[in-house]
């Protein structure tokens, strides 16, 4: 892997940032289209599936593995022979899969080490109870790849039972808890990687759930921001865990893929996804970024390499397994702090949760047993 990176932007301004300004929009925009026409040929080197090395020792949470990205995710992990854990809403889903998995994998070497436990995203009860039952295995994580999401295009405004957007919590808030509660494990895991997914949009810290009328709420808001306050979050982390720690925190892109995402869209982009089947990648093509990100054993030299270098952001990895440079809002790092204060806000810890759980010490959070 390559070590080089693209040129950071410039500072942001002093004064608050309220949107972005259409110059900003469509050099984002212009990078998503560039991205849906040309990904096959950037991503031309790539083998399908993505060959993998030795993945005997790992123990891998996916979340969302029952369809989509995650579905070849945890299996393509599994058939290397890696321990995949299927971190879901519906156990029963995963259950049968991996039945079906264990069948299909017969007579090709040792029956797949993989399982299934539940996780709501959109309950942060959930979220705790999940980290709160694998930690208590008292074994190692290796790999946490934060790979559910939603994207409710065209839906009206909704919150989950804690009251937030659900993209926001689906897509960042929970993911940001799982992954801050999974460092005591993550850590005896060591050298271990928590792997994030990002998008071009905009944030703001003061109104993460869009209700404050400052922006007319749109799923592409919902989406866009909970997608850009998961690779700010994931900065802060990154420059928050020591290298002692040996836990590599990165985001990728899987390019363009046809998902479930796409029964959420309205019919006429629904058949535009069907007549141009060239341009956007299999579930199988788009999980290769996800899986170089978990395996490729330059990963922690890379990232070592951009913590020594005061990178501003956490590294990030393109849908054609190479480094990149993510979004230029990516790189406000002002905001990136203060999403990050109120993501720990709102999630229910406390500032200092991550040196606290580096130490050893235990830490509190608003939600979970004690909630209950």
């Amino acid at each position: 892997m390559s070590d080089e990176t693209a040129s950071s932007p410039s500072p942001s301004p002093a004064r608050k940032k309220e949107n972005l300004g259409w110059m900003e929009w469509m050099r984002g925009w212009s990078s998503v289209f560039g991205e849906i026409l040309f990904q096959r040929i950037t991503a031309s080197h790539l083998e399908n599936p993505l060959p993998l090395p030795s993945v005997n020792d790992l123990t891998c949470v996916v979340t969302g593995s029952t369809s989509g990205i995650g579905r070849e995710t945890a299996r393509q992990l599994a058939e290397a022979g890696a321990h995949v854990v299927m971190a879901v809403r519906n156990t029963k889903a995963a259950q049968e899969l991996i039945l079906q998995w264990q069948n299909e994998w017969s007579g090709k070497g040792l029956p797949l080490n993989i399982e299934a436990m539940e996780i709501d995203l959109l309950s942060l009860d959930s979220v705790v109870r999940f980290a709160d039952a694998w930690n208590a295995r008292l074994g190692p994580l290796h790999v946490l790849i934060n790979n559910a999401g939603m994207f409710a295009m065209g839906e009206a405004q909704k919150f989950s039972e804690d009251g937030y957007e659900q993209h926001m919590q689906v897509n960042h808030l929970a993911p940001a808890l799982l992954s801050v509660l999974l460092l005591p494990s993550l850590i005896r895991g060591s050298p271990s990687r928590i792997i994030n997914m990002h998008c071009v949009g905009f944030v703001d810290p003061d109104d993460m759930n869009v209700v404050s009328g400052r922006r007319k709420y749109s799923s592409l808001i919902g989406y866009s921001s909970s997608k850009l306050a998961q690779i700010m979050f994931s900065s802060i982390l990154f420059k928050k865990l020591p290298l002692e720690t040996g836990v590599s925190v990165l985001c990728l892109s899987p390019g363009v893929v046809l998902t479930n995402v796409a029964r959420d869209l309205p019919r006429f982009l629904q058949a535009l996804y069907a007549i141009i089947p060239y341009f956007i990648f299999s579930p199988q093509e788009g999980c290769r970024s996800s899986l170089f990100s978990a395996t490729d054993p330059q990963i922690p030299e890379y990232w070592e390499t951009l913590k020594n270098d005061d990178w501003p952001v956490c590294p990030f990895i393109s849908q054609d397994c190479r480094p990149a440079n993510p979004s230029e809002e990516a790189h406000n790092t002002e905001t990136a702090q203060r999403v990050w204060e109120k993501t720990l806000e709102l999630v229910g810890l406390p500032l200092d949760a991550v040196e606290k759980l580096i130490e050893g010490e235990n830490i509190q959070c608003r939600y979970g047993a004690q909630h209950e």
